[in-house]
């Protein structure tokens, strides 16, 4: 029994369709393993860049946070240097107004603390400046209770004023640190030549 030629082309066509079938069923299947490990590639990569980043930005942090810790440090060592040397500060503020009667001013809590160092002071003060000096500490108007202590320092007139409290001396270490702040938040500006 011999094919036809329609009956040969047909069953090329059947064939044909079936290996066209078989190849874009292999097609796909390629392209959803490949698609499925470049997603896993895509996902390593993105991971191990992701981890990458995360300990940058760690490392990063950790310099960050120990250079706060370093200047709070700095700034805690150099608050205690002036807490020792508030002591003495009573009398810087007698050398730098060098009157012969001065008012002293502080906090209502620390008079008694005052008195002891005007008694402890005044004597190293005549002995240095050869010269005497009527020390009243004011007992109607004191420094506010809020501040963290210090005391100001006043001519006997009042017209003349040596502030020595912590607030004053923080004001005058911010105003000291400006050109530090302006370098660490926006850069050194090479067009300023000076940095005051």
């Amino acid at each position: 029994m011999a094919l036809t030629d329609a009956d040969v082309q047909k069953q090329i066509k059947h064939m044909m369709a079936f290996i066209e079938q078989e190849a874009s069923e292999k097609v796909e299947e390629i392209d959803a393993k490949a698609e499925e490990e470049f997603n896993i590639e895509k996902g390593r990569l993105v991971q191990t860049q992701r981890v990458k980043i995360m300990e940058h930005y760690e490392k990063k942090e950790k310099q960050i946070e120990q250079h706060k810790k370093i200047q709070m440090s700095n700034l805690m060592n150099q608050a205690r240097l002036k807490v020792l040397k508030a002591r003495d500060d009573m009398i810087m503020g007698f050398y730098q107004l060098l009157e012969p009667k001065v008012t002293i001013r502080c906090r209502q809590q620390d008079v008694e603390m005052v008195q002891a160092a005007v008694k402890k002071n005044t004597p190293i003060y005549k002995a240095a400046v050869k010269s005497n000096i009527d020390v009243k500490i004011d007992q109607e108007c004191f420094l506010p209770s809020e501040i963290c202590g210090g005391v100001e320092v006043y001519n006997a007139n009042g017209k003349i004023k040596v502030s020595n409290t912590l607030e004053s001396r923080l004001e005058l270490m911010a105003y000291q640190m400006i050109p530090e702040i302006r370098v660490n938040l926006f850069g050194a500006n090479p067009n300023r030549k000076f940095t005051d």
